[in-house]
């Protein structure tokens, strides 16, 4: 992809996000867990409006001539004693991976981040997700633990790393 924009996500953007995040879901290396599939679009639309002025939460998106390729969710930690972290979901439609907008969106995280008093972004990834991994350990994640059958997927469990960065 030659060009693409981060900026904040809108309501307006529901439909592309519902539409991505099915797509991604989708896929069959299951990058995703999404039992029971993914939002409405209103629904999306909704949790976007709620949170578009929250320091507690935020959506970006990554925008580039055909569409909106890539999501990256922000949420604080709800617990007092750990306001200071965010919960960080990435997610980059397939066609357009490898080319610089995980880092993008990452990068923004962190601006974000430090503007609203959080200091550890944390994620899961599954273990089999190695371009991912290998993304956010070049961006300075670090590897803070195994969750093992942290997630169901239909009858089975599925590990999780846990992996946090440092926001200075």
């Amino acid at each position: 992809m030659s060009g693409f924009v981060v900026r904040q996500a809108s309501p307006a953007d529901a439909a592309a996000l519902v539409e991505l995040g099915r797509a991604v879901s989708s896929e069959p290396e299951g990058w995703l867990i999404t039992e029971g599939g993914w939002r409405t679009v209103a629904d999306e639309r909704r949790y976007l409006r709620a949170i578009r002025r929250s320091s507690h939460a935020t959506v970006l998106v990554a925008e580039g001539d055909q569409g909106i390729v890539g999501r990256l969710s922000l949420a604080r930690d709800s617990h007092p004693a750990s306001s200071h972290v965010a919960d960080l979901g990435l997610m980059v439609a397939a066609g357009q991976r490898r080319q610089g907008i995980g880092r993008a969106l990452l990068e923004e995280a962190v601006e974000w981040a430090s503007q609203n008093e959080i200091e550890k972004l944390e994620l899961h990834v599954f273990p089999h997700n190695e371009p991912a991994i290998k993304l956010y350990e070049q961006f300075g994640f670090e590897r803070e633990g195994l969750r093992r059958g942290h997630y169901r997927r239909g009858v089975d469990r599925v590990d999780a790393v846990l992996m946090a960065y440092g926001v200075r």
